[in-house]
């Protein structure tokens, strides 16, 4: 019997690899709302399962709260770092539309957001992009900025540090690199 293989998603790494991404969104039928969808999953870190489903009003408010689908928790949206790319998306849309409608009506299905970016991954020579690399890539995004794992496992709502630094792709090449020229009490050559 064949063995499975694994599909390891990963969360992109520099810039770069979002903007090679981006490009290729803006080419889709529906850009302004696959551009808009890839962002607001970037800048928010929600699952995907959470985020098709969102209506405009759930999010044209001051501090909005959603109901995570998995855990069943309330979580707070901290959308003040795109609230401009937010307003003029929604600008002329009702707080009963969905957020990122589908063609066919209602709103788009994971399904549809994890075939686009499969063929998008494919374009880039990748096989490890999915609808989880938005997530994983807020994640790593915010942990090399900041360097604060117990919030970040917060909003993930994970259990340790081990599955966090996992989830996000830190690994011992991203410790080293991060502790290139780290010396304290050094000066020159001198002891």
């Amino acid at each position: 019997m064949a063995r499975k293989s694994t599909y390891n998603v990963q969360p992109f790494r520099s810039e770069t690899e979002i903007d090679d991404f981006l490009f290729f969104l803006r080419r889709t039928k529906n850009s302004k709302r696959d551009v808009f969808l890839f962002l607001f999953g970037l800048n928010t870190g929600l699952r995907m399962s959470d985020i098709v489903k969102l209506r405009v009003g759930d999010i044209n408010k001051p501090e909005p709260i959603i109901t995570e689908k998995k855990t069943g928790k309330k979580k707070r949206l901290f959308l003040d770092g795109i609230q401009d790319i937010v307003q003029e998306y929604i600008k002329d849309m009702k707080d009963d539309d969905y957020l990122f409608p589908s063609r066919q009506g209602g709103h788009i299905t994971v399904n549809t957001v994890y075939k686009l970016y499969i063929k998008i991954g494919h374009e880039l020579g990748r096989d490890d992009i999915g609808c989880h690399t938005l997530r994983k890539t807020y994640g790593r995004f915010y942990y090399l900025k900041t360097h604060d794992i117990a919030t970040l496992m917060y909003l993930f709502n994970h259990s340790s540090e081990k599955i966090t630094k996992r989830y996000i792709g830190i690994t011992d090449d991203d410790a080293k690199s991060s502790l290139k020229g780290f010396r304290i009490g050094v000066k020159g050559g001198e002891m």
